[in-house]
């Protein structure tokens, strides 16, 4: 049983950086290539020598961690050796990738059967994402698909007794997040076992033993989320965790070996998400991690719920913890000396005293330093399988031995070595941290806002760098989400092939930096993030090294809306700017956007049916100032993008046009809130390398 803290924001869709599709409009003299998925507007051809050039950047691979094979002995990975990532299983440490699905469409959400051998999955069609759930057998190589095929699907989880499937769908009415049960036998009789009563996002959690209870998350926003229990029998729904009068984060996690009590991440009275336990017995929870000032991003437990392992995500990188689940020795160091009290055997009510002392769980020593997700142990607990990412190395499973006593453990193996183009990953370039000042003020002195800074190597010809070097700013989705310095092929291919120096900042409203941090650009202070970006141009132009006149702004998703406010307020400033997937305007967005995700996005950036917040969200809107926006712009979108849809696209590109700027744009037929397909996103990297060339001035002057 596994459990990722950001899971619920990834199934929102606030996250994926991504691509998109065609216009609606086609002026005179407008230049228009289609290759049959992919609609150029006024994007020159692109010379072969940029294709060959980067050829190897282009075909870089991963194979993250999925699940365990029945047997323990194999793991489940995910990789791309066509144009999709799908499901392979590999059999010892650098064993072979032995491809198990051949779709057309990229499979995510793997999940074996506990107890047995088939595996769940999800799967869409040209990035509508309105998933399917699936069931493959990994012997024969069939899947059947056990969703209704049009709704979408996804969050799946196994009973215990691994013989029926939950998962969230908007099967009903197209809009609510339910929650159905699908046996496997049976499927032909899936039945909804919870209704939406609101717009917020509903998703199965954690099963009891017998099957007859269920944890099930809700989420309304990133800093207001709540657990509750489900019977199955009456269909009783009882709040467990967070309340409406005082929003608190609260992630699902697991329930313990007895039944006693569950697991879940909380902000309550913290400004970072930790590891705490509820018994049903006590009324106070205990909070594990008090003494760990970072937020607790990925959890998972063993089978027989007596092992836990967690990450913490401290500044960016992760910290990898094992912890015993047997005795429960864990408590605030204030509460050493609480008496806690449990149920025996017998169910009677017995007495023992905890200290923070003797809190069993230990950090992993030697972790490369990366991220780390996909945690999951093996069926019988003695390994634990995980996703790691470095700067130089892509996401690869990796198993680490674990003791007995499940604080101990042994050697972490490299099970997946992805390919890299045949690039020297070794001469790839590590990013510094800085925090550079801004606008505003914390105790008297000014705010710091983190950001990593990646500057170009020295020519390997003269053992030089020229300076000052241009600069590409990228700016993250979300907006609630946080750059973390990971293996990125498009950094590197930026830093090598163009000369810029590379900067990703983490503006306030960044998850990562605690509760207060991530809230600050809610409402009415949308605009203080933009402003957090002009501090970034005004800290440029103090690096002898960095050049302040050839600066371009990149982003997607909601980081295409602050491409495109940055543009309206600092075009005196940038040279060019590239908007994927982004906001135009609010107001049309909400209307737009699927109406499942309509009342979460609305949490986030306010209700446009209030007529004060209406007017605010006009005001900010970049389609409403584009006369102040007098830089290029290469605008990519996917035409079944359901987060943000293609018509945020279309009217800045016309809304441009219609003022004679220049305007690159770019729509993929078969794609949605990202291109996913590797023939579609190698044409999309060509061109904004060729984009941004053009408007840096920049050559191809470094090399391999």
């Amino acid at each position: 049983m596994r459990v990722h803290a950001k899971f619920i924001t990834v199934l929102l869709g606030a996250l994926l950086f991504s691509l998109s599709a065609g216009s609606g409009f086609a002026e005179v003299n407008r230049t228009v290539t289609n290759n049959g998925n992919l609609i150029m507007e006024d994007i020159p051809p692109i010379p072969e020598a940029i294709k060959d050039d980067l050829n190897r950047f282009q075909n870089v691979r991963s194979a993250p961690f999925r699940d365990w094979t029945r047997d323990g002995k194999g793991i489940y990975v995910s990789t791309r050796f066509a144009d999709v990532s799908q499901l392979h299983v590999v059999g010892q440490a650098g064993g072979t990738r032995r491809q198990l699905t051949f779709f057309d469409e990229p499979v995510s959400s793997a999940s074996r059967q506990p107890r047995g051998d088939l595996i769940s999955f999800t799967m869409d069609a040209g990035g509508s994402e309105n998933s399917q759930v699936f069931l493959l057998d990994p012997e024969t190589g069939k899947a059947r698909m056990i969703s209704d095929g049009d709704s979408r699907n996804g969050a799946a989880t196994w009973r215990r007794d691994g013989k029926a499937v939950v998962y969230s769908s908007t099967r009903r009415n197209g809009a609510s997040n339910d929650l159905w049960l699908t046996e496997i036998e049976a499927p032909a009789k899936s039945r909804m076992i919870l209704e939406s009563p609101d717009g917020s996002w509903w998703g199965p959690g954690d099963w009891s033993a017998d099957g007859s209870q269920m944890l099930i998350q809700q989420y309304i926003s990133v800093t207001d989320s709540r657990i509750h229990s489900l019977n199955l029998k009456s269909g009783e729904l009882t709040l467990l965790k967070g309340s409406k009068d005082s929003p608190s984060v609260n992630y699902t996690v697991a329930f313990d070996k007895r039944g006693d009590g569950y697991y879940f991440l909380t902000d309550l009275n913290n400004e970072f998400a930790q590891l705490a336990y509820q018994s049903f017995d006590h009324d106070e929870h205990v909070v594990i991690t008090h003494n760990i000032p970072w937020d607790v991003d990925n959890v998972a437990i063993s089978e027989d719920r007596e092992r836990i392992a967690f990450t913490v995500n401290a500044g960016g990188t992760s910290d990898l913890y094992l912890m015993s689940a047997v005795t429960k020795k864990f408590a605030k160091p204030e509460d050493s000396k609480r008496l806690v009290f449990k149920p025996d055997a017998n169910g009677n009510r017995s007495v023992y005293r905890v200290s923070a002392a003797n809190a069993e769980f230990a950090k992993v020593s030697g972790l490369p330093l990366g991220t780390v997700s996909s945690l999951g142990f093996s069926p019988d607990a003695s390994q634990l399988a995980l996703t790691l990412n470095t700067a130089k190395t892509p996401s690869d499973s990796f198993v680490l031995h674990v003791d007995r006593n499940a604080l101990k453990h042994g050697a972490l193996t490299r099970w997946t070595f992805s390919e890299v183009g045949g690039l020297n990953t070794e001469k790839f370039i590590e990013p510094e941290l800085i925090h550079y000042p801004t606008f505003d003020q914390v105790q008297g002195e000014a705010r710091k806002i983190p950001a990593f800074v990646y500057r170009p190597a020295a020519d390997p010809r003269s053992g030089k760098r020229k300076n000052p070097v241009p600069v590409i700013i990228s700016i993250h989705g979300g907006p609630e989400s946080q750059y973390r310095p990971r293996f990125s092929s498009t950094f590197q291919l930026w830093l090598n092939k163009i000369g810029a120096a590379v900067i990703a900042p983490n503006v306030r409203g960044s998850a990562g930096y605690g509760g207060e941090y991530v809230g600050l650009d809610n409402g009415l202070r949308r605009e203080d993030s933009v402003r957090d970006i002009g501090a970034l141009l005004d800290w440029i132009a103090t690096q002898p090294d960095l050049d302040k006149d050839r600066v371009v702004v990149v982003g997607g998703s909601y980081g295409g809306y602050m491409v495109l406010a940055c543009a309206v307020y600092y075009s005196d400033r940038l040279r060019a700017a590239v908007d994927i997937v982004g906001i135009s305007n609010f107001v049309t967005f909400l209307k737009n956007t699927k109406e499942y995700r309509r009342d979460l996005r609305r949490a986030e950036y306010g209700d446009e049916r209030d007529p004060a917040m209406l007017a605010h969200l006009q005001k900010i809107s970049p389609n409403n100032s584009v006369d102040k926006i007098k830089i290029p712009m290469l605008v990519v979108q996917g035409q079944n993008d359901p987060r943000v849809p293609v018509t945020e696209a279309e009217q800045i590109v016309k809304a441009l046009r219609s003022q004679g700027s220049e305007v690159w744009y770019m729509n993929a037929l078969n794609e949605g809130h990202g291109y996913r397909k590797k023939e579609n996103r190698d044409i999309y990297q060509q061109a904004v390398v060729m984009f941004i060339r053009k408007h840096l001035g920049t050559a191809v002057t470094v090399t391999d």
